[in-house]
């Protein structure tokens, strides 16, 4: 069986993120990335024109890992984005010099209204609301006043709103949506609180009504309220996620309409995605829907001239794409892949277990030729998400498809904890991640030996960041069920992650694992460095020298642990990495790299 998808094209793809379109709806620009550099490109609406590049001077934040939310249309002729050294820029959308709007801090989430700009600002020990005038007159000023993290501001001519939240809560786990005077006055909360999250506040487009994504029913579902916060309901009350959980700023799940008289949603269905359309309910009269197009369609933006979005799946790559609300017809603007890259790739199936007591959801993808030959039952692979509240969805996933592509079935496994199952599933992970975690996916892979999907003696198990963590902890406790492990920037040392990671999650972990002294017991017994003896397995462990997020101590100390104890154990660190590849060699390399590793421990053993 020849590969039809080569390392190279993966390594070669671009990003494409953020579509927007302009007041006005003359121009469109979206984000293109490649190699560790971002652009914002510019393109007339009408087509007279081919896009052209903006940002030659000063380059784009990036928009992957924790990144999100990097630019704004300040104007019909200016755009305000976020530098890649933080700072707060303008620039015209026929290029032009730049023009700083603030130099202090991290800017993030900009939104803009009536000349002036609205912003997260994190200064490090802070993340807060700021604005400041689009003609740069004035200095950047602060607008909150509470929490320990606020974000994702929005303004209307009247009034502004933003999420905010407080350690040791994540904004997925508990958070609120303030709204304040857009000229001064006291911020005040007007929805959430408590258990339960919100995101992502947006005025309609003549400032009349906020909607924002809330759990509140057990669902991210998008709710409508009116401009004061008053009259909240749900737009779409149903069992079906509208958001994804809250890790960078910036998303964008829905969109209103020009008229303010329909929403679009992204729908997550056990993690495929469907653009929907809900009509607002007028008098007695429920919410009408229309489904619009399969996929995922991430950045939603809906202008004159359509609905525009990346749209991705399972086969096909991200597309920065414009689809008319009313026929569904698409056009596509911008492609980040190789032509020709999904010529083979295959749609996933969703699939469940039993886990103890609990339903555990995945998707399953089949391979079209077993790697073990015509007719055999084919190896599998098991790719653990991070987070550990992230998803295994049905968007394009090149290292899936690669893998797939050369004979591999991949089971990628949405244990307890994972979200796009409702709020109490992701919920029963509280103080229970290294262990229900890897419980359940220990249990996927019997359920795979099981039911035929693969050859149970030909198993192997990859994870990055949380990921890889599930990965090292079932390669010790169930280390009989896989040939070989995979661990890409893992977590090996709770304790040590609780003392060096990131501010955004430093005190994630008193919420997956307990709060220290009272569960100290539990972060020794659920970090793989307590069990690398234990770990039989060969192991691959990948690492970044530049991550901040779970630093290359962590992988070191496993590294050494294992080897101490007479295993087998590979180490690479990519120079310049952070947490996750940005470079297209490091990506190149990863999958040549952890190729090689399988066949030689899985495939010829």
């Amino acid at each position: 069986m020849e590969p039809t998808i080569s390392a190279l094209a993966v390594g070669r793809t671009r990003t494409v993120a953020e579509p927007r379109e302009g007041p006005g709806g003359r121009h469109r620009a979206w984000i293109e990335s490649f190699a560790g550099r971002a652009d914002l490109v510019v393109a007339p609406t009408d087509g007279s024109r081919a896009p052209v590049t903006v940002t030659p001077d000063v380059a784009v934040t990036g928009v992957g890992a924790y990144g999100g939310g990097a630019w704004c249309w300040g104007s019909g002729d200016e755009l305000v984005y976020v530098a890649a050294d933080g700072r707060l820029i303008a620039v015209g959308a026929g290029g032009g010099s730049p023009r700083a709007l603030s130099r202090e801090g991290r800017a993030l989430a900009p939104s803009a209204a009536g000349g002036t700009v609205f912003f997260g600002l994190d200064q490090g020990d802070a993340c807060h609301i700021a604005r400041v005038e689009l003609d740069g007159g004035t200095w950047p000023a602060r607008v909150s006043s509470t929490g320990d993290f606020a974000w994702d501001p929005d303004a209307s001519i009247a009034a502004v709103a933003w999420v905010e939240w407080d350690l040791p809560s994540m904004p997925f786990d508990e958070s609120r949506i303030l709204l304040a005077p857009r000229d001064g006055g006291e911020p005040r909360v007007v929805a959430g609180g408590g258990a339960v999250s919100v995101g992502q506040p947006r005025f309609s487009p003549d400032g009349t009504r906020l909607a924002y994504v809330s759990d509140a029913t057990g669902w991210w579902n998008v709710w409508v309220a009116d401009a004061d916060g008053a009259r909240a309901r749900p737009v779409l009350e149903e069992p079906h996620d509208h958001a994804a959980p809250t890790w960078s700023p910036g998303q964008r799940s829905f969109a209103w309409s020009p008229d303010g008289s329909e929403i679009a949603i992204c729908r997550n269905e056990d993690g495929f995605g469907r653009l929907v359309v809900v009509t607002l309910p007028g008098g007695s009269a429920g919410p009408k829907v229309r489904e619009l197009a399969k996929g995922w369609h991430h950045s939603l933006d809906w202008g004159a001239r359509g609905i525009v979005s990346v749209r991705s799946g399972a086969r096909t790559p991200p597309v920065v794409t414009v689809i008319d609300p009313g026929t569904g017809e698409r056009r596509q603007l911008a492609r980040g892949a190789p032509a020709g890259i999904e010529r083979d790739a295959v749609e996933p199936e969703p699939v469940t277990w039993r886990s103890a007591s609990a339903t555990v959801h995945g998707l399953l993808y089949r391979p079209r030729e077993s790697a073990l030959g015509p007719g055999a039952a084919p190896p599998m692979l098991v790719l653990v998400h991070g987070g550990p509240s992230d998803q295994a969805t049905a968007g394009w996933q090149p290292r899936v498809a690669y893998y797939v592509d050369r004979g591999w079935a991949v089971l990628r496994p949405d244990h307890r904890g994972s979200t796009g199952f409702g709020r109490e599933y992701v919920q029963a992970l509280r103080e229970r991640w290294g262990e229900l975690d890897v419980v359940d996916t220990a249990s996927g892979i019997r359920a795979a030996a099981e039911q035929g999907w693969c050859d149970p003696d030909r198993v192997a198990i990859m994870g990055g960041s949380a990921g890889g963590l599930t990965t090292l902890l079932l390669c010790a406790q169930h280390g009989a069920l896989v040939r070989a492990g995979v661990s890409a920037f893992g977590v090996t040392n709770l304790f040590e992650l609780a003392e060096t990671t990131h501010r955004l999650e430093s005190r994630y972990i008193d919420w997956l694992v307990g709060e220290l002294p009272r569960a100290a017991d539990r972060y020794r017994e659920h970090s793989p460095s307590t069990h690398a003896a234990a770990i039989k397995v060969p192991l691959l462990i990948l690492q970044g020298d530049a991550d901040n997020v779970v630093p290359p101590a962590q992988a070191q100390l496993l590294v050494d642990a294992v080897r101490g104890a007479g295993g087998t154990v590979e180490h690479h660190v990519y120079a310049g990495e952070g947490h996750g590849w940005s470079r297209p060699e490091t990506v190149t390399d990863e999958l040549e790299r952890v190729e090689a590793f399988l066949n030689r421990w899985v495939l010829r053993r």
